[in-house]
């Protein structure tokens, strides 16, 4: 039933081969040892699997001895097995099959589970390169006479039991068909002689075939070991048959809903209530009395087609689409929108342009050529401005790029979809972020006083395709929103040193073209008083200084490669009710780390990633200092309800400062109510006035 004596050094030597390859760049199986106990086993290729070429052996003990093939010759001595090679992305899958049936494994009825195997075979997949083996796969056959791969499937229709009167699953641990499940006691397959090499580790519970276990409420029920003497105080007198594993269940017909009624839920005319003026959030109408709908991503990370644009909620998100599925929507040249105002109808002014540079919106292209097929026009970017005035709108600009592609081209497209509120008295797209104070997911506003107090702001990085620095582009920092990002810099072996740490500082220092950040939503650009506050730069890297110890070819010392912005805020006071938040601080933390070149059979013409990172923080600073704890609270910790399972001070929980669902005021006056009602409900009691009379 075990392998053959020379079998385990021979699987020692291959998991060890197969344990360092990785490391040394070469080709692996993984996994590189399959024990199977049916006809069928795969693995995977992994590597450069270029012009490789794969081979099947069958493993024959001769004297003791197991005989490695030579690889690269051709072997027909595969038995009974054949060979079934897939290639996919930078890997192949090997699978391996046995041609014939079982015939040569007994069914025997009264025996349902052989105590040894009848196919006992050793095979070995290699993977060779011009007659030299790069990699093996070992793979130890045992199939047993009575397994479930041995017998076709019943075709008789299984009886489901009736839910209502006992569990749906007898027995849970009985997973293999036709086949004894070791250590599940409850298995019908398993014959005694069987269960008594497990009887000791029987499973138990629900899980090894206990479904009607009495439950601890139960008056008839023993008590369980360890539990108070108490518990339960209170039992519940019902019949065994009466269990709560029964499961739920419904006695009737099934019939088909009407779907009708689904679409009229969600197609129910919208409230309108622009007709007397939008406030923040509502969504915006159509003449039509419908939402005007732009393509947004959800909360689920999906591109919902159809969602309606909220008044001053501003958004910038890309739409992932396929273009075999791709319907473009009907012009917004045409649409009529309502502006706030009772009767006030406003047409969008759209402006189109051209872009050729399919590939950065186009992915995974395939052109399927046909006579006769035109071109056709796909917007592949959608940018809205709105200019609003109190609670109306009074203008709609519209710029859409649209790319002509093949009328039946394939391919993955990426769509970007941007809507921006402006006042209406603005000149140009500089918009404030608050006012006075930030707004949540508003850019954080910087200045840059060495480049004539050029307006810009903190970028992070937003990558695509093969997500390389030199095509990625860049993001805003978004006002109490925490995100990282990065890149890929290609690296080459002998490149230098001094050049790479300098190439990383300049596309680290690409991100933070600023020298102050407004502590304002609405600090003025060109008053550097009002609100300015100078960046922190913190361990600024020395990018022409080398390490005293020097670099080794295709290693690199203290690369700048990680960029940390923290930024201090904290609420400074309220308007009109609504908190207002400002920035106290920004710093920038530049880290270094030590780059070694990974490569595998050849380095001369390989090219390696380094990878840069750059995240923020917000770090919010309390507006007053938590109120010191005492003496008695730091000694007696048990009243504290942070650190015990019983908060004593939250006892009578509506009446203390804790509860904050209403006026504290209101709390005491219902409280002494209670209390009212309670002592005249005990002078009115029995008790009472059975001692009054006597």
């Amino acid at each position: 039933m075990g392998l053959p004596q020379p079998a385990p050094l021979l699987l020692g030597l291959l998991l060890l081969q197969g344990v360092l390859r990785p490391l040394w760049g070469h080709l692996v199986f993984i996994p590189s040892f399959i024990r199977t106990p049916g006809p069928v086993a795969s693995a995977s290729l992994v590597g450069g699997t270029d012009d490789v070429a794969v081979s099947l052996s069958l493993l024959q003990d001769e004297a003791g001895s197991l005989l490695v093939p030579v690889c690269g010759v051709q072997n027909n001595d595969t038995g009974d097995w054949s060979l079934t090679v897939t290639s996919s992305v930078d890997a192949l899958e090997v699978t391996v099959r046995l041609k014939r049936g079982l015939r040569g494994c007994p069914a025997n009825d009264t025996d349902s589970f052989s105590e040894s195997p009848c196919i006992v075979q050793t095979l070995l997949v290699s993977a060779s390169y011009n007659s030299s083996c790069l990699a093996h796969l070992l793979i130890q056959v045992e199939i047993y006479a009575n397994s479930s791969t041995a017998h076709n499937a019943s075709e008789n229709m299984t009886v489901t039991p009736n839910q209502v009167y006992q569990p749906l699953g007898p027995c849970p641990c009985n997973l293999t068909a036709g086949a004894c499940d070791v250590r599940c006691c409850c298995d019908q397959e398993c014959t005694s002689h069987l269960i008594e090499l497990f009887r000791e580790s029987c499973f138990t519970g629900v899980f090894g075939g206990d479904v009607n276990p009495p439950f601890d409420q139960l008056c008839s029920a023993p008590r369980a070991h360890g539990v108070p003497g108490w518990f339960p105080l209170l039992c519940v007198q019902s019949s065994l048959t009466n269990s709560p594993f029964l499961g739920y269940f419904y006695q009737g017909s099934v019939s088909s809903g009407q779907h009708a009624s689904f679409e009229g839920y969600w197609h129910t005319d919208p409230k309108d209530f622009s007709d007397f003026g939008y406030k923040q959030g509502d969504p915006i109408m159509t003449a039509e009395k419908a939402y005007f709908t732009i393509p947004q991503v959800s909360l689920a990370g999906q591109c919902v087609r159809s969602a309606p644009v909220g008044f001053l909620r501003n958004f910038d998100v890309w739409c992932v689409t396929d273009l075999g599925d791709h319907l473009e929507q009907d012009g917004i040249i045409n649409t009529r929108i309502k502006n706030g105002s009772m009767g006030g109808i406003l047409t969008p002014q759209v402006t189109y342009e051209e872009t050729t540079d399919l590939g950065k919106y186009i992915t995974s292209t395939e052109t399927l050529l046909s006579a006769g097929s035109a071109p056709r026009n796909v917007n592949v970017e959608e940018h809205y401005i709105f200019k609003w005035n109190n609670n109306t709108i009074s203008e709609i600009h519209v710029r859409v790029i649209r790319a002509k592609i093949n009328a039946h081209q394939k391919g993955i497209m990426t769509q970007r979809f941007t809507v921006k509120f402006l006042s209406y008295n603005s000149d140009n797209e500089k918009e404030t972020s608050g006012n006075p104070g930030y707004q949540l997911g508003r850019p954080v506003r910087a200045l840059d006083v060495g480049r004539r107090r050029e307006m810009t702001t903190l970028h992070l990085w937003q990558p695509a395709g093969r997500g390389l620095c030199t095509s990625a582009t860049l993001k805003p920092v978004l006002f109490g929103e925490d995100a990282v990002s990065g890149c890929l810099l290609e690296v080459g072996i002998t490149e230098n040193c001094t050049q790479l740490r300098a190439k990383a500082v300049e596309m680290l220092d690409s991100l933070i073209q600023a020298t102050h950040v407004a502590m304002r939503g609405n600090s003025d650009y060109s008053d550097l008083s009002d609100g300015w506050l100078e960046i922190i730069r913190a361990d600024a890297p020395d990018a022409g200084a080398d390490p005293s110890f020097g670099s080794a070819n295709g290693t690199c010392w203290d690369v700048p490669a990680q960029l940390r912005i923290r930024v201090l805020i904290s609420d400074s006071g309220a308007v009109e009710g609504i908190t207002q938040q400002e920035i106290l601080g920004a710093e920038i933390r530049v880290s270094s780390t030590d780059w070694r070149f990974q490569c595998g059979l050849t380095c001369e013409h390989l090219v390696d990633l380094f990878l840069l990172s750059a995240s923020v923080q917000f770090i919010k600073i309390p507006a007053q200092l938590p109120r010191p704890l005492t003496r008695y609270q730091i000694n007696f910790t048990e009243y504290d309800c942070n650190r015990n399972d019983v908060c004593w001070p939250q006892l009578l929980y509506p009446l203390t400062r804790y509860y904050q669902g209403e006026p504290y005021s209101q709390c005491v006056a219902k409280g002494l109510l209670l209390v009212s009602i309670a002592v005249l409900a005990m002078l009115l009691s029995n008790p009472w006035t059975g001692r009054c009379k006597a």
